[in-house]
């Protein structure tokens, strides 16, 4: 399995990928096709076994008005066949390891019980406006007396709820 950042000729396979890791849900591969149709900055990479993409996981920006204030984990997927065999794992602690993640806050709208493995905690502050009461919220080297509202990319806000993306990556 080799990690690699995703470069244009791979974002085929990254949007056939979402497809199949979320079945009925056309929400994840909207965002991503959109992300990189408007030229959003991301921090992305996939896992590729055998010639075939079997992971992924972004970054963008996220924001306290219009000041970047770290970044958001969205999304990740695994291809279902590989899924709970580590992929997902392996690729985000790579990812936790790079230059341009490892010192920012960053912020994930998942399931508590997967990320906080990776040293994710649930955070009080700042507020998703994508989730009440933050239950599924979790930061990591976020400053918890800054009480805002945190920013999304505007494609976050297109098509479906994020509320699908609680679901932890299998």
């Amino acid at each position: 399995m080799k990690i690699q950042t995703v470069g244009i000729e791979q974002r085929p396979k990254v949007y056939a990928l979402l497809e199949r890791a979320f079945p009925g849900s056309s929400y994840e591969v909207t965002l991503v096709r959109q992300l990189h149709g408007n030229g959003t900055p991301l921090h992305e990479w996939v896992c590729i076994q055998s010639g075939r993409v079997i992971a992924y996981l972004a970054f963008t920006n996220a924001y306290h008005g219009r000041e970047v204030c770290g970044l958001h984990l969205a999304p990740m997927a695994v291809a279902p066949d590989f899924q709970r065999r580590g992929v997902g794992s392996e690729l985000l602690r790579f990812a936790l390891r790079q230059e341009a993640i490892r010192n920012q806050p960053l912020f994930v709208l998942g399931e508590p019980d997967y990320y906080r493995r990776f040293g994710f905690e649930p955070c009080k502050q700042p507020l998703c406006p994508f989730d009440n009461n933050n239950a599924h919220f979790m930061s990591m080297r976020s400053d918890p007396a800054s009480a805002f509202t945190v920013g999304y990319e505007p494609a976050f806000r297109s098509g479906t709820s994020l509320q699908k993306r609680r679901r932890r990556p299998r």
